[in-house]
């Protein structure tokens, strides 16, 4: 019997227009999350530790049920640390803080797989629901062609407000942004013209993006026990597996 995930792969054909590879940011390119270290690292982590404690009932509820839940929350502990805060200095702070979240928890399997894609000319995009503050900043270093993230809030006087501008960047709406840059930027993906989609996550926030993928690559440390346990792992897509489309 052939794996569900196998039938997702495209058949090997010659292909001159580029694929897309669209790469979660925190638990796929990285281990682990961003948030809270990004927080800290603006404000201090005992102001990040008071927030979190007043809002835990909330947190706690969000992380069981996930969902528009989750997206309120996490609003709420921004405004909580975040409202008030001059825009350009915490911008200095993301600089920073991207350069030594990535020296210190880059994954280098996925890493790899990332620079493969670029090497094969693909365009590659980091979609995350992380602040786009940092993780554009994430993207300026490894190369990426465009960053998807959630966008906070600034004011008339510079400040962040601590609200979102628009919606989280997870699950639904993940996918709506990154098809939204793909018809901007030309139109790419196995349905939408020529090349193909691949796309990697590792939680149920990342289920929507690589359902909708042509290969749909399953990054979580969880296998198959996660949320996506119905999707390749990395060792069964890319180089070396006949799953990649070939170039002239």
């Amino acid at each position: 019997m052939v794996a569900a995930w196998a039938r997702q792969l495209p058949v090997l054909r010659q292909n001159t227009v580029p694929d897309i590879a669209a790469f979660d940011f925190d638990g796929t390119l990285t281990d682990g999350g961003s948030v809270f270290k990004f927080l800290s690292a603006v404000v201090g982590r005992r102001a990040v530790a008071t927030a979190a404690v007043a809002l835990s009932p909330r947190l706690a509820h969000a992380a069981l049920v996930s969902g528009t839940v989750a997206d309120r929350t996490k609003e709420r502990l921004f405004e909580r640390v975040l409202a008030g805060a001059d825009a350009e200095r915490v911008g200095q702070v993301a600089v920073r803080f991207a350069r030594e979240h990535l020296d210190r928890h880059l994954r280098s399997d996925v890493r790899s797989r990332f620079d493969w894609h670029r090497h094969r000319g693909d365009r590659v995009v980091i979609v995350s629901a992380s602040p786009e503050l940092y993780v554009r900043e994430v993207g300026g270093f490894l190369g990426a062609d465009e960053v998807i993230a959630t966008r906070l809030a600034v004011d008339a006087q510079g400040t962040l407000t601590g609200r979102y501008d628009g919606a989280n960047c997870r699950g639904e709406e993940k996918l709506r942004r990154l098809r939204e840059w793909i018809d901007d930027a030309g139109g790419a993906g196995g349905s939408a013209g020529g090349g193909v989609l691949w796309a990697y996550g590792d939680s149920r926030g990342d289920l929507r993006m690589l359902g909708a993928a042509d290969v749909g690559v399953n990054v979580g440390r969880l296998g198959r026990f996660g949320k996506l346990r119905g999707f390749a792992r990395l060792g069964d897509t890319g180089p070396g597996t006949g799953a990649a489309p070939s170039r002239l």
